[in-house]
């Protein structure tokens, strides 16, 4: 079983960096980011399983989607750099607690090692609903989404994992799977605090809920050495809000 990833930059004496996108994300979401980054090392986005063009699963929890990083990070003949937003956040950080050889320095965005009251089948919903049939054109797709979707930035990060070249068309989620799984993917694994003592660094939203004071304690309490900032003006996809500013930030504390 392994990760479709997508490559940028070539490999040299720095330790590549792995980024792991969030829920109904792809690797194809991180292009200008990653693309900054490459330009002083390897960047590899991945698919995340149930995800774009990766494997599907029924299991869905943190320890597996860590297992699969560290697929990657083995293929590396690591440690690297690794970097995870939201979904992709918890599971980097279930690889650094879990395998602290395998990451050197850790960048998390808009998510903290809790569990979160929130639910996102409703977009799971969204999709099933929508009448694929006929569909050429990603604007008459967005239409149809419109009808259960009103935010159209929402829409327009959906959209980008819906393949209209498939006969019939077809979303790239495993959407069973991640229905089934949903309560993993809000929660957080039992794991021991403070396991990982190397550099991380914690970037949030400042209009994201997300990392509020309990996220924030712990973080520090899983993670003594976080460094913890705030991107003014960003909420929770603080790449898509603000990408060169998180590029620069993250360029930085990885050198």
């Amino acid at each position: 079983m392994k990760l479709a990833t997508i490559v940028h930059g070539e490999a040299n004496d720095l330790p590549p960096l792995i980024i792991a996108h969030g829920l109904f994300g792809s690797a194809r979401n991180w292009g200008v980011i990653a693309k900054r980054l490459s330009e002083t090392r390897q960047v590899i986005a991945v698919d995340m399983r149930n995800h774009g063009d990766s494997f599907q699963d029924a299991d869905h929890s943190y320890p597996a989607l860590a297992a699969d990083l560290a697929r990657i990070v083995a293929a590396q003949n690591g440690p690297v750099d690794v970097l995870g937003h939201s979904m992709g956040g918890k599971a980097a950080m279930t690889l650094a607690l879990t395998q602290p050889e395998a990451v050197r320095r850790l960048v998390v965005m808009d998510i903290a090692p809790v569990s979160y009251d929130h639910n996102q089948t409703g977009y799971i919903d969204a999709m099933e609903a929508v009448d694929l049939t006929g569909l050429r054109l990603r604007s008459d797709a967005d239409a149809r989404l419109s009808a259960h979707v009103d935010d159209p930035g929402v829409r327009a990060f959906l959209l980008q994992s819906l393949d209209l070249k498939a006969e019939p068309p077809r979303w790239k989620f495993n959407l069973t799977a991640l229905r089934d799984q949903m309560s993993l993917v809000t929660g957080w694994p039992e794991i021991p605090r403070g396991s990982f003592a190397g550099p991380a660094l914690f970037l949030a939203g400042s209009e994201s809920d997300y990392c509020g004071p309990t996220g924030a304690q712990a973080i520090r309490e899983y993670f003594p050495q976080a460094q913890l900032r705030s991107i003014e003006g960003a909420g929770h996809w603080l790449h898509a809000d603000r990408p060169a500013e998180v590029a620069e930030i993250v360029a930085d504390f990885l050198t």
